[in-house]
């Protein structure tokens, strides 16, 4: 629709809007574009494309003022604005540099820190042994309960990342940020996700291990699960399942519609045992039947502990855990 030397972004949007902002109205007023126009002269006019970059710099501006002026209240409106803000920052490079400056991250205890503020918070406590930052994050404070615990009792900090996009957002900030990198707290053992100089040494041989861990493969799915036997503190959980983080960020993307051939890579998970726990290592005391009950019973832990005990396992470990407490 055309009145005067005003443009109604209508089925044409997309050449002067950038999608992003797609979901913006208003009026855009132009005396350089001309009355009579076509789709075809809009991908060609240059002012076309300078419009597109005004409004993407007045948008950013905005935004970062409403931050400056007042930012509690922009902190209260960030869950409704970041899945915005976030597919503004992957599809325009300008709008990134802006909003790297008013962007936030809000941690499981629902704070508040720029881009910047986040990482100087957390480097003294999340720099690994090489000196890279590592930003720990969950997609949900209830399905990541435990492994949050576990980082936050070793005095780590962890985001929250529950976008749609997260998956492609993260991808894009570890390209930008300068020697930083995210990691998902349930990808592997807290330990290993931001890994120290001081090694915590292991309470059982490497022959009681190696007698250990057939006994463990015997109640999973070896298809599925890799059993892994790791030295943690004894206060971790005897027994974790992770999922590596480059496996699944590949599915993520994959059923977000990244396509390829990362659509036939498998469901695949570790399971890690802590050696190091008194329960474990209890279960080389056992008789053998008692061995492996013990061992279905942590294993069934794991996988409640993760939302993936179902149907007719789940009733057998109710049952089996009924029968151990008589």
């Amino acid at each position: 629709q055309l009145y005067s030397n005003q443009v109604f972004i209508t089925d044409s949007v997309e050449q002067i809007v950038p999608e992003f902002l797609t979901l913006l109205h208003g009026v855009i007023d132009s005396p350089d574009i001309p009355l009579n126009v076509s789709r075809s002269y809009l991908q060609a006019d240059g002012n076309v494309k300078k419009i597109a970059s005004h409004i993407t710099k007045k948008v950013a501006d905005k935004l970062k003022s409403m931050f400056n002026e007042d930012r509690k209240d922009f902190e209260s409106k960030w869950d409704a604005l970041k899945v915005f803000v976030e597919y503004g920052m992957l599809t325009e490079d300008k709008f990134y540099d802006k909003a790297q400056k008013f962007a936030l991250i809000k941690n499981t205890k629902d704070e508040y820190a720029t881009l910047e503020e986040y990482q100087e918070k957390i480097k003294p406590t999340q720099t690994d042994k090489d000196g890279k930052l590592v930003i720990l994050y969950a997609h949900s404070k209830d399905m990541h309960h435990s492994f949050i615990t576990a980082a936050e009792e070793r005095g780590y900090d962890v985001a929250l990342f529950d976008s749609p996009l997260t998956p492609h957002y993260i991808a894009k900030l570890e390209q930008k940020l300068e020697n930083v990198t995210f990691a998902r707290v349930d990808s592997d053992t807290i330990d290993n996700l931001i890994k120290k100089d001081v090694e915590i040494p292991s309470k059982l041989s490497d022959e009681e291990k190696e007698k250990l861990k057939p006994i463990f493969e015997e109640v999973v799915d070896k298809a599925k699960f890799t059993v892994q036997m790791e030295s943690m503190s004894e206060t971790d959980a005897p027994v974790v399942i992770t999922q590596p983080e480059f496996m699944r960020r590949m599915q993520e993307q994959q059923r977000m519609g990244g396509g390829g051939m990362m659509g036939a890579f498998p469901e695949m998970y570790n399971f890690v045992v802590n050696v190091n726990h008194p329960v474990v290592g209890s279960i080389l005391k056992k008789q053998k039947d008692n061995k492996q009950k013990l061992a279905k019973q942590l294993a069934d832990l794991a996988l409640l502990s993760q939302g993936m005990l179902r149907g007719e396992k789940l009733t057998e470990f109710i049952s089996r855990s009924v029968e151990l407490m008589k």
